[in-house]
């Protein structure tokens, strides 16, 4: 490759020029703004309610607990039946 070449080019080109950038926006009265939409301030209220919330209903388990207690717990064998045929149907294979 020969240099008086490339001097040639780059001066048609004026790559080796130094241009100054121009600033066109005034930093004091310019600023950024961050807004949470509505409809995410509604998804944070309500996630943060099911993170509050526990996952085992103790009122439900307290009543089958107290139930079972005094021999009053009675589940038939069709609901029981029925239960195992649904979990078993949904099953893939």
């Amino acid at each position: 490759m020969r240099i008086d070449a490339y001097n040639a080019v780059s001066q048609i080109y004026q790559a080796n020029s130094v241009s100054k950038v121009k600033s066109t926006a005034k930093t004091s009265s310019a600023s950024d703004k961050f807004e949470i939409s509505d409809t995410a301030k509604t998804y944070q209220t309500a996630k943060s309610a099911v993170n509050a919330a526990s996952d085992v209903r103790m009122d439900k388990v307290n009543d089958i607990k107290a139930r079972m207690a005094a021999g009053t717990y009675n589940v038939s064998s069709e609901d029981v039946a029925d239960k195992i045929l649904n979990s078993v149907s949904t099953l893939t294979f």
